[in-house]
Formats: C-alpha cells, structure tokens, sequence
C-alpha cells in the first residue's frame, strides 16, 4: 500500500477515501468508524482513527445532516445565572455532548418563567436541533410549547410535553438525606434547614430530602428558613440563627449560604463547629479553603450529565427502541472542618 503524505498548508481538504487509502479499508468501513457503528473491530477501529488523525479529516457535519435527517446538535435550556451549581451543570452537558459527536446550542432564560422558557425552546428548534436539554430547575408555571424532538430534563421532573420525554435526576433528595444524616450521626438532636428559594425544584428537592432524614430518625423538624442561593441571605439567617441557643446543626442547601452562615454565626460569637456546625451541598472546591473547611455534599455535576446525553443520543438515533434505564448517581460527602459533635458531646 502506497502511503499517503501529509498535506501541506495550500492542499485540499483531505476526504474520506483519502483515510480508506491510508488505513487499507474500503469508504464504507471509514464511514461506520467514524459515525460511531458497531460491527468493526477494534483493531480496524483504531486504525481508521489513527488515519483521519494523522491526516487531518474532519466529518462533514453538512453533509451528514442531509443524508440522516439531522443536525447531530443538541440544545440546552439553562437558566441565566452565574452560580456554580448552574455553571458546574452546563459544563459537564457541553462535554457529554461533545464526547457523543454532537454539537452544542445553549438559550439561557433571565428568571425561568415559562414564556422566556417557551422563547428558548422554539429559538433552539429554528436552529435545527435534533433533542433539547432542559436544566431549568424553576416550578413556577406552564410551558406551553409541544414539540417534535426528544427532550431531556435535567434534575427536574417534566414540564411540558415533547415526542419523547426522558427525567435523569441529579440526586439532590439523596444527598440532602446525607447532609443530614451526617448531622444527625454526630449526635445533634436535629438539624435546621436554609432552603433555596421557593421557586427552584432543587430548593424543594433538598427540602424533602432533609425532612426524610428526620422523619426516619424521629428528629424533630424545625421551621424551613428561606435563602435565595447567596451568601447575603446565608449572612442574614446566620444573625437569626445565632440568637437561639438551642440550634447546634444547621444544613444549607448551597456552598454560598453556607459560608455566609458562617460568617454570620462567628460575628455573633458562635463557634463553628465547636458550638453549631455547619454543612452545605454542592461541592465548590473553593470552600475547602475557607476557615473552617467547608463540610458538604458534592453534586455529581459530571455523571449525571453523562448519563442523561446518554439516554438523550440513543433515543435520538434509535427512535423506536427504548433507551437503557438511568443509573443512580453517586452520592459523596466530603467531611471537613465545619461540622462537629454538639457541645455537650465534645470533650
């Protein structure tokens, strides 16, 4: 077999029976390989890669389009906002679909409100998109919008109907249970609760998950406080929160809140852990560096990503089979300096 050189600056773009010459296949074994079909072996497999890799070929994304009906891109429907939670999400979506060979359109909405919702969806569907991702984690309303493309909700139940729906969690009821029993395990009496704002599923999710944990162990359930994500309103129910000398454990339902808690307790002249300790929930490693270390639940940003395109891309390639049932995601509870036994435990 003759080699094929490799092409200079000015030379055309390689093509696919450039990479069958190369790699000593026929086209159409370059075609399966590289639009991921099975029924090649991997050493074929690999050879082929190999080749377009050395060579430079790039599908024809165009042309793939109007030969199998679709765009191979995916769009997401995210909220607008910087939090790491939201951001954390949108980056391990952007990978899932660009490790599937799909590319990725994103519409974020100001507030989540089902028009500006509605609006994203139908400017996604003008680009052509074969399936959209909703993380849109607001409960506030109808959507009233149908449409024709597979759609996967992310860490939400459904909202409006679609040709095939699909839900992957993201965990947050099993985790917040976790959070709570970690307080609970230390000895605390009961655990206190700063929620998300009322609007948000996760907000509701983590909620239910915190009463489960009590309810299990016959803890008494205080009042729910309610935060907006910031640490601002972490700082303000801190303040509250203080002036009880009964509340040893409080679980909020972000890093921000958490650490603005803190802050808040520490101004008071409450001690954390020595006299109430402190958990949050999502993981930002920026809090492993805070005094006191941050004890909190990491959300599985990047798994339940994974699985969720997963399920997303087969049932967009395989319309008429059912796709494989979703896996739970890992629950993972990062102890570190910022939760403790209650002072009557402690030596």
């Amino acid at each position: 077999m003759t080699p094929v050189a490799g092409r200079g600056a000015g030379s055309p773009a390689p093509r696919s029976a450039d990479v069958a010459l190369a790699a000593g296949v026929s086209r159409k074994t370059v075609s399966r390989v590289l639009n991921g079909e099975p029924y090649v072996s991997d050493e074929v497999r690999q050879r082929v890669l190999g080749a377009a890799e050395k060579l430079g070929y790039r599908l024809n994304h165009a042309a793939r389009a109007l030969a199998s009906g679709r765009n191979r891109s995916i769009g997401v429907v995210a909220l607008g906002t910087a939090g790491y939670g939201t951001a954390m999400l949108l980056v391990g979506i952007e990978t899932a679909v660009r490790d599937a060979g799909y590319a990725l359109r994103v519409v974020n909405t100001p507030d989540g409100a089902p028009e500006g919702i509605a609006g994203a969806v139908m400017s996604l569907l003008e680009q052509g998109v074969d399936g959209i991702v909703v993380s849109e984690p607001v409960v506030e309303g109808e959507v009233s919008v149908r449409i024709d493309v597979p759609v996967l909700f992310l860490g939400a139940p459904a909202s409006f109907p679609s040709a095939r729906t699909l839900t992957v969690g993201v965990g947050a009821h099993a985790l917040a249970r976790a959070a709570t029993d970690h307080l609970l395990d230390l000895g605390h009496p009961t655990v206190h609760h700063l929620a998300g704002p009322r609007r948000w599923y996760a907000s509701t999710d983590r909620i239910d998950g915190w009463r489960a944990a009590l309810a299990a162990r016959g803890a008494p359930e205080p009042p729910v406080i309610q935060g907006d994500w910031s640490p601002e309103s972490g700082y303000a129910a801190g303040r509250a929160l203080a002036a009880d000398s009964s509340v040893t454990a409080v679980f909020a339902a972000g890093d921000e809140m958490a650490i603005g808690l803190i802050h808040a307790l520490r101004e008071a002249g409450r001690r954390v852990p020595e006299d109430i300790s402190v958990i949050g929930f999502d993981g930002n490693p920026v809090f492993a560096y805070v005094s006191p270390p941050l004890t909190t639940v990491r959300q599985p940003f990047d798994a339940a990503a994974r699985e969720g395109i997963r399920l997303l891309v087969h049932t967009i390639e395989e319309p008429d089979t059912e796709p494989p049932a979703a896996s739970e995601p890992p629950v993972d509870l990062v102890v570190r300096g910022s939760t403790a036994p209650p002072p009557s435990h402690q030596g």
